[in-house]
């Protein structure tokens, strides 16, 4: 007989629901908005053809080659353990949580034309490095999305119960066999749903494609968005590039999240995972090749970025540090919303997965629909929105803590989901059959195996939250800003010694929050 959970209490189905009310007032509500002020129609020219095609294939090459490289970096971790792993974990998630105008400048500080490689190329008689177009956009993606692909996919191989590891060994099972039996079938889990969310931030960026693309021949559907609001303001073109970004995120994460399938391994005992495969000296030599070219490709922007705003980081004026504190509470509001939206949405959508699964289904898809929605357009419906009621101006902080909250909302529910899942089938049964009440369920049976993935959960979204400039460049009257927005303005003013040391002390505060809720979720759980 399969186990069905505790139905859904009232306060549960609450927050729940208006967790899934709110994904859909901002994915599809500020869409339609856009659709009712326009006059919509449906031909599209040849150029929108092009733009369609170089979206798709530019998303396709970042999602392929950034999954490619972490599986091997992913497994490389995984099984070597070495003094300061927990601070390349660490760092390997800066990438990945910097604010994108600040690494696109590292990346131009090392691939660009007066770049590091490039010197070191005509030092040799070759050409500099031509890193803008098709090239370019590519290479900023995987630079940002393999730290997050490695750390979704090393989150699969710690879900791997060390019994499975010790079997193997006393068995005899060579590392090929391993790969084979253990390691193979918990990709397929993971690696889809890596795959769907890279993807779908690669359809969606903005200021890569805006910094490294354009053009009639590197434009995305995010790119054409914003050049139909800002410069024609055209809300009927707006509306349909929308809708068509909509279209082609929502299939696509329509299959991945149906053909995606749980790891149905043996319960374990939550031993910190032991290898003893992959001693030969071939695999010692490539997993170690694999980390040092993966750290390199990661760490030189980052250097490049600590070395121009050392000096400028102690002579900011004070508006920045207001602005820094501004950052630090939008972020870490917006961060735990976030994770309380995955929670209550995870146990809706595990409570319905065993009585009504197409439902359980249908609300994956609507938790990945804001990752469809380009934040131009979300921005643009809220003010449409809220400017009857309340000046938008007044509401400017709250606006962006909630919208970055949303925009998180996929990454947390990604790590969430499948540890809550996980959870409930091993001990939902017996939790029922001690008669555990909600509190010593999740306190005992569930929490433990949450912390990690909530900790790293909080801590990404608050470093993304930190690093955002969206919603606060269309609400934000003159004397409110966070930091993103005083470097935008600085660089506007061509400020570029205070952007740079903006830019550190930006990134500093990321990296400082995602660490502190990231080691939170690893301290040893006490049950009271």
């Amino acid at each position: 007989m399969a186990y069905r959970t505790k139905p859904l209490r009232p306060i549960q189905l609450i927050f729940s629901s208006s967790a899934f009310a709110l994904l859909l007032l901002l994915t599809l509500g500020t869409v339609i908005t856009l659709w009712l002020h326009a006059d919509i129609g449906f031909q599209l020219l040849v150029s929108d053809w092009a733009i369609i095609k170089f979206t798709i294939f530019q998303a396709l090459t970042s999602a392929t080659i950034s999954i490619l490289i972490a599986i091997p970096a992913a497994r490389a971790l995984s099984r070597r353990k070495f003094k300061g792993r927990q601070v390349v974990l660490t760092l390997m998630g800066a990438p990945f949580i910097l604010p994108t105008i600040v690494a696109i400048l590292g990346i131009l500080a090392v691939w660009g034309r007066s770049g590091y490689v490039s010197e070191f190329l005509q030092k040799i008689g070759n050409d500099p490095i031509n890193i803008y177009g098709f090239y370019g956009v590519v290479l900023a993606h995987v630079f940002f999305n393999i730290p997050l692909a490695t750390r979704l996919i090393v989150q699969g191989w710690t879900a791997i119960p060390v019994e499975q590891f010790r079997l193997a060994a006393q068995l005899g099972i060579s590392t090929s066999g391993i790969g084979r039996h253990i390691e193979r079938p918990m990709l397929r889990t993971v690696v889809p749903g890596a795959f769907l969310i890279i993807f779908l931030l690669c359809i969606s960026s903005f200021a890569i494609a805006l910094a490294l693309g354009g053009g009639p021949k590197a434009t995305t559907i995010e790119l054409a968005i914003y050049q139909a609001l800002r410069f024609d303001f055209n809300l009927a073109k707006a509306s349909q590039l929308a809708m068509i970004q909509f279209s082609l995120c929502a299939i696509l994460g329509s299959l991945a999240i149906f053909i995606t399938k749980p790891i149905n391994f043996i319960q374990g005992l939550d031993h910190e995972i032991e290898r003893w495969d992959g001693n030969e000296i071939h695999h010692k030599i490539f997993d170690i090749l694999v980390l040092l070219i993966v750290c390199l490709f990661l760490f030189l922007p980052l250097f490049s970025i600590i070395i121009r705003g050392a000096v400028p980081l102690f002579t900011l004026p004070a508006l920045v540090w207001i602005a820094a504190l501004n950052s630090i509470v939008v972020a870490v509001i917006s961060a735990f919303l976030s994770v309380g939206m995955a929670i209550s949405m995870s146990i809706f959508i595990i409570k319905m997965s065993y009585k009504l699964p197409i439902m359980s289904k249908a609300m994956e898809i609507i938790s990945f629909l804001i990752l469809a929605s380009s934040p131009l357009v979300i921005g643009t419906g809220l003010f449409i929105l809220t400017f009857p009621f309340i000046s938008p101006f007044t509401i400017a902080l709250p606006m962006t803590a909630l919208v970055n909250a949303a925009m998180s909302l996929p990454f947390s529910l990604r790590m969430i989901l499948p540890a809550m899942t996980n959870a409930e089938n091993q001990y939902g049964r017996l939790a029922d059959s001690l008669g555990m009440n909600d509190w010593a369920r999740f306190n005992i049976a569930i929490w433990p195996r949450l912390r990690r993935p909530v900790g790293f959960s909080i801590g990404l979204a608050a470093a993304l939250s930190m690093g955002d400039l969206g919603v606060i460049t269309l609400f934000a009257p003159p004397d409110v800003a966070t930091l993103p927005l005083v470097m935008y303005r600085m660089m506007s003013s061509y400020q570029l010694t205070g952007a740079a040391g903006v830019a550190l002390l930006l990134v500093s505060l990321s990296i400082i929050l995602f660490w502190i809720f990231d080691r939170g979720g690893r301290l040893e759980h006490k049950i009271r």
